[in-house]
């Protein structure tokens, strides 16, 4: 087992953030919501306590019990969680006159201090909270220090026991990864050893004693997540690993004949089928977008069911799910809300009856990819955009006809293939067409034309938690607008997407 840090979750926008941090620092993570703290396994070496949008002062304000952590494990609280120690022993907060949100430099420093170790004064850090520490307990002491705020961060006397009330995994805190640094591989004692070929060689191992000779069936969607899933089975188990590439008639142009052909050549075990026709009868006179999801997920599990049990004595189901499926779709008083069923979790109905196994559930998006590329794997599978599981069904605002897939499938071409021909595709994490529930007027020669509107996305992101518009060139946007007008019959404007995540969601449904 992997030396680990235990992240409690206190519903802070940052959580994934300090994740993704000690990732980096290849330290294995875990993030748990405060109300549901696990029983720590002997390879736990650390905890940290997040921030969080409440004040400490609220009534319903997260008050975990940290009696068994607190002196026996380093802790390091961030913000809220550095709040919460200090008002917890007897501290004295006020909610602050003026919010501290914001750059602020550290004038300041306990140079002896372990954590603060090669920090530099006038250093950079990101301040995000309401609530002041106006005087602390009498075992707690400054370490470092703001011109605004006394108490930047402390530690507790005899005690590896921090707090600091700025938030040193987000980019603005300058030298945020190197504080980590110190608390995780100096005072938590972490070696950093957790690597892509460490994670293939236990993860491997692991699947060969849990599965065994056991049959094992996978729903396979040409995507980065489940393909890696499906080589690292296939290293451990060969060909008792089966796997399914279903055409939901909602894929990209070509792409269920592509894929095919590539998965044949990687060596997997895979049947394609096409069931086009069920899923648009499905969903026919549908519109509201959780009710497509629904129904696209079901009737995957229906035509998913009826091909597993063609194989014999199948005893497990494989998922592609990631970390960010997982943290998504826990649902607590606080962190982590869930915004839309996710189609990797949850979704197995009872009467399959067969167990699950997931290889990939505690990594992040980029963290699958460097997986891939220690496996080996081309990067043509590696480098593809994410896709969601409903496919273009979440991406035809309204109801879903032939016709109108026909029309987004081919927007949708242009758009990715122009994309790769002006090398912009691999600068980007994803890119798609959305059609429009709404008509335009338009004119083409001398004829009056209504007809459809899509909208382009394009966004720039690491792991899909929080993603930016992308600043693609005028000039493309240009050339690509005029070419779904000129060749997509039925279409007669083109508009670009420039929102963010937060607030807006990658997808539009």
């Amino acid at each position: 087992m992997e030396e680990t840090i235990i992240i409690l979750d206190f519903g802070s926008q940052y959580t994934q953030l300090i994740a993704r941090r000690v990732r980096e620092l290849n330290v294995y993570c875990e993030i748990h919501p405060f109300n549901k703290i696990p029983k720590f396994s002997e390879n736990v070496k650390g905890v940290v306590l997040s921030g969080s949008p409440y004040s400490v002062m609220d009534e319903d304000a997260p008050n975990p019990d940290l009696s068994k952590i607190r002196g026996a494990y380093p802790l390091l609280g961030v913000c809220y969680g550095a709040q919460y120690l200090a008002k917890a022993e007897g501290g004295k907060l006020m909610r602050s006159e003026v919010r501290e949100y914001g750059r602020a430099n550290l004038g300041f420093i306990d140079k002896g201090n372990a954590l603060l170790k090669n920090l530099t004064l006038g250093s950079q850090v990101w301040m995000s909270h309401g609530d002041t520490i106006l005087s602390m307990p009498k075992n707690f002491k400054v370490i470092t220090s703001t011109n605004d705020v006394e108490v930047a961060g402390y530690q507790v006397d005899g005690e590896q026991t921090y707090g600091i009330q700025f938030h040193p995994e987000v980019y603005h805190s300058e030298q945020g990864k190197e504080l980590l640094k110190n608390y995780i591989i100096d005072i938590c004692g972490c070696k950093g050893s957790w690597t892509p070929d460490s994670f293939i060689e236990t993860t491997i191992n692991h699947l060969k004693k849990k599965l065994a000779d056991d049959k094992v069936v996978l729903g396979l969607s040409g995507g980065v997540d489940s393909s890696v899933a499906a080589v690292l089975l296939h290293k451990a188990i060969g060909t008792n690993l089966h796997c399914i590439f279903v055409d939901n008639g909602l894929l990209r142009k070509n792409e269920f004949e592509e894929v095919l052909e590539q998965y044949k050549y990687m060596g997997l075990n895979i049947k394609g089928v096409d069931a086009k026709d069920r899923f648009l009868n499905n969903l026919a006179g549908v519109s509201e977008p959780e009710a497509k999801r629904k129904i696209i997920g079901s009737t995957f599990i229906d035509v998913f069911d009826q091909e597993a049990h063609k194989i014999e004595d199948v005893k497990w189901l494989a998922q592609g799910t990631i970390y960010p499926d997982v943290i998504e779709s826990v649902s607590v008083n606080g962190p982590s809300a869930t915004i839309k069923s996710h189609h990797n979790v949850g979704g197995l109905p009872d009467f399959m009856k067969l167990k699950i196994v997931e290889p990939l559930n505690t990594l992040f998006k980029d963290e699958v990819r460097k997986i891939g590329k220690a496996l080996g794997m081309d990067d043509s599978i590696l480098g593809r955009h994410p896709f969601p599981g409903p496919g273009l069904g979440i991406r035809i605002l309204g109801e879903i006809t032939a016709e109108k897939v026909r029309v987004l499938q081919e927007v949708d071409y242009l758009y990715i293939e122009g994309l790769k021909k002006h090398n912009l595709y691999h600068t980007i994490w994803q890119a798609g067409a959305i059609l429009l529930p709404i008509q335009s007027v338009g004119v083409m020669g001398d004829e009056r034309t209504y007809e459809s509107v899509v909208a382009l996305r394009a966004v720039g992101s690491t792991d899909g938690m929080t993603a930016d518009w992308s600043h693609l060139p005028y000039e493309f946007l240009a050339k690509i607008s005029n070419e779904i007008i000129n060749k997509v019959k039925g279409v007669n404007r083109v508009v670009y997407d420039i929102s963010s995540k937060p607030p807006a969601t990658i997808e539009w449904e």
